[in-house]
């Protein structure tokens, strides 16, 4: 079996996603990279119950070689990603809070200093029907520079080095979604600047007694 490893990847972050509270029924995608190949969820398989050989293996360029069933519609989505960025695994899900963003806002403001591990305010593409080419380039385009994008009226997605890592990246994007949202509820939230947040770029960059001088 093809990226038998990868598969059984693929469906244990499936199932993260459903047990977080992140996804529901089919409500997400879920893929890893391995060289030229892509395992990915299929269609009609709720993300709690996928299994490997459910989830079909495509070449980079989108022919599927392998599976029992057909790829999930957002699959053009995420061979797009692949194709012009250096993820090797895309988390994508319809969370309630940044589908809620994404139906309001252009793009989600940095007000917690984690934003910058996403690339900073994140934003929020153009609507397009979902599993188009139009939402793959509208998606490839937003994620320059990021790590996560909000997909208008849709949901988000996170990419990374690795499911681990993309799945992260979803998971801190529906936190700083709630965070905003809650943050509104009392007024303006305090938007930090691009400087602030290189400031916290320098800052990760160290250990946990950062970059002051704290023992002579």
């Amino acid at each position: 079996m093809l990226l038998e490893q990868e598969r059984r990847d693929v469906c244990l972050t499936a199932r993260r996603l459903f047990d977080h509270g992140l996804a529901h029924g089919e409500g997400g995608t879920v893929s890893a990279r391995c060289g030229d190949l892509v395992a990915v969820t299929p269609a009609g398989v709720a993300l709690d119950r996928v299994e490997p050989a459910d989830c079909p293996v495509l070449s980079v360029d989108g022919g599927v070689l392998e599976g029992r069933r057909e790829p999930a519609a957002e699959t053009t989505l995420h061979m797009a990603v692949y194709r012009e960025t250096d993820a090797t695994a895309v988390v994508h899900a319809h969370t309630p809070n940044a589908t809620s963003v994404a139906s309001v806002l252009a793009e989600l403001p940095p007000i917690h200093h984690y934003a910058a591990r996403l690339g900073g305010a994140i934003p929020v593409t153009s609507y397009a029907t979902y599993g188009s080419g139009d939402l793959s380039d509208q998606v490839v385009k937003a994620l320059k520079g990021k790590r996560a994008a909000l997909l208008a009226n849709h949901g988000g997605v996170g990419i990374g080095d690795g499911l681990e890592q993309a799945f992260e990246h979803a998971r801190l994007l529906e936190w700083l979604c709630g965070v905003y949202i809650d943050a509104r509820r009392l007024g303006e939230p305090r938007v930090l600047s691009e400087e602030e947040l290189a400031e916290v770029r320098h800052r990760d960059t160290y250990g946990w007694a950062g970059p002051d001088l704290l023992f002579l």
